[in-house]
């Protein structure tokens, strides 16, 4: 054969490559209204920068006649490239081949660039839409998922895993994502769950369908084991591409800082007179957040689940920070199972990868109930200390109002190592609330008990309390409280605290790991 021909020969095999599972299959997936595997990966990484890997892989399977079947890049497309100017790897399953289903050199194919991408120290992004194991090659398959999962177990902490669910994903496919730091789902077109409808239905004999049982919406707002609800293909994959603008490309780096036109000295007038004058009245922390943070651009992160809690993404003077917050407009900002969970999860992503931590606490309490403390409220709870605690990245706090009890620790308190702790006027530091404070001193219940009028003695002892108590100023006079700052130079003291311990160096006692409670 001539060069020409053999040149020739190359641009027909790309040429086939390109056309995935075919015209009629790519039909079907844009009617569905999914994009395909190689549309996704255009849009994920900047122009012209993809580099394909492996594209003529095939899988060696013979059983139940499969030598005679064609899958076209063993149904999955894997490479690297630059997205926002920086290197990634990713893999993206064809649906249109072979429905995506994972098989032997499938699976290798995501093993090679997952390597690659820990040697090279770069995030890995995982596009998931696959019919799950590829049951004709049997064990194989499942050795294959074995793999990746040794990898995700391995890669983390070390460089960013994000997974995103453009399509189904079942059974023991769902696992990969799950190890991974952030999940994105997209809605109506993507699903996921280990045992589908029809296999609960003969086993437990409830109904459901695919979108009840693992739509998008419910692993955002029900299960948690999403952090991202998208409109669509093209939606996730901007987000995606946002998220890692806050990310650095592994455990040794920091995140990009990005030039911002915000003023640091910007006063956040707003903020003086956002808090209530009755501490029973609920507000948007939110809008806090907002206003404090660069260009009033905060990127939430699991939204719709525990939404008692808040976290996520903002720049400060253009250096990336992660945010926990209270959210007292849902059950009064009280700390709970799933919001002990999403906050300590996020501790534990900003400290893998060197974003410092921005926590604004208003909180009562931990929820009171019969189920959370049945299902754990304890040992769940103490995941928050343990991952503060744990967390080496400089920790800032501001306490916007109620920091009651146990939840004063739980929020990143001065006893867990946070760096400097701020305190707005309207602060209220102290082991619980006055109403229940004066239930319990047994000198305020003898004077109500020999007060004739014993519902106006309790208001009378309450304000008492209040006043004594209820407020920054004894832990500012312990040096729990670094500051008391008036709510608008929020943003001004942050910047400054920030700058200077952007530096901190702190080292953890040697061992292999620490035992998170479960």
């Amino acid at each position: 054969m001539k060069v020409a021909e053999k040149l020739e020969l190359l641009k027909q095999k790309r040429q086939n490559l390109s056309k995935l599972g075919g015209d009629a299959r790519i039909e079907k997936q844009h009617a569905k209204g999914k994009l395909t595997a190689r549309e996704r990966l255009n849009l994920l990484f900047d122009d012209e920068t993809f580099c394909e890997i492996d594209p003529f892989v095939k899988h060696r399977s013979t059983n139940f006649g499969m030598e005679k079947v064609e899958i076209e890049s063993d149904g999955v497309i894997v490479g690297h490239g630059l997205i926002n100017g920086r290197p990634a790897f990713a893999f993206s399953q064809d649906f249109t081949s072979r429905g995506g289903s994972l098989g032997e050199m499938h699976a290798a194919k995501i093993c090679k660039v997952m390597d690659l991408a820990l040697k090279a120290g770069v995030p890995v992004i995982g596009l998931n839409d696959s019919g799950g194991a590829r049951v004709e090659e049997g064990v194989d398959a499942l050795k294959g998922y074995g793999d990746i999962f040794f990898r995700n177990a391995r890669a983390s902490g070390v460089i960013p895993q994000i997974s995103a669910i453009m399509g189904p994903c079942a059974g023991g496919a769902v696992y990969s994502p799950a190890m991974t730091d952030f999940v994105f789902m997209v809605k109506k077109t993507s699903y996921m769950f280990i045992t589908g409808p029809n296999v609960i239905k003969t086993v437990t004999g409830e109904e459901t369908t695919f979108e009840e049982l693992g739509g998008a919406l419910t692993h955002n707002f029900k299960s948690g084991n999403a952090h991202f609800a998208s409109e669509d293909d093209e939606h996730a994959i901007e987000q995606i591409r946002e998220l890692l603008d806050y990310l650095p490309n592994n455990y040794l780096e920091e995140a990009p800082v990005l030039e911002t036109d915000d003023d640091i000295n910007r006063y956040c007038e707003s903020l003086d007179t956002i808090i209530p004058d009755d501490s029973k009245v609920p507000y948007d922390m939110k809008k806090v957040i907002e206003e404090v943070v660069d260009d009033n651009d905060f990127f939430e992160v699991h939204e719709h689940y525990a939404e008692n809690a808040i976290v996520g993404f903002a720049r400060l003077n253009g250096v990336s920070v992660g945010i926990i917050a209270n959210q007292p407009a849902i059950l009064a900002g009280c700390l709970d199972i799933n919001a002990s969970d999403k906050i300590s999860r996020f501790i534990a992503t900003c400290d893998a990868f060197n974003v410092p931590i921005i926590t604004f606490v208003d909180v009562p309490g931990y929820l009171p109930g019969v189920d959370q403390e049945h299902n754990g409220i304890i040992r769940h709870g103490a995941k928050l200390l343990f991952s503060y605690s744990q967390a080496t990245v400089p920790k800032l706090t501001v306490v916007v109002r109620k920091d009651y009890g146990g939840a004063y620790l739980a929020m990143s308190a001065r006893q867990l190592g946070t760096d400097m702790v701020f305190a707005w006027p309207t602060a209220e530091i102290a082991v619980m609330g006055a109403k229940g404070a004066v239930e319990i001193i047994s000198d305020y219940r003898k004077q109500i008990n020999n007060s004739d009028n014993k519902e106006e003695k309790t208001k009378e002892l309450i304000n008492e309390y209040e006043t004594a108590f209820s407020n920054p100023y004894l832990a500012a006079e312990r040096g729990y409280i670094d500051d008391v700052i008036l709510p608008g130079e929020t943003r001004q003291r942050l910047i400054k605290a920030l700058e200077v311990m952007i530096t901190k160096t702190e080292m953890l006692p040697p061992k292999k790991h620490g035992n998170i409670p479960q």
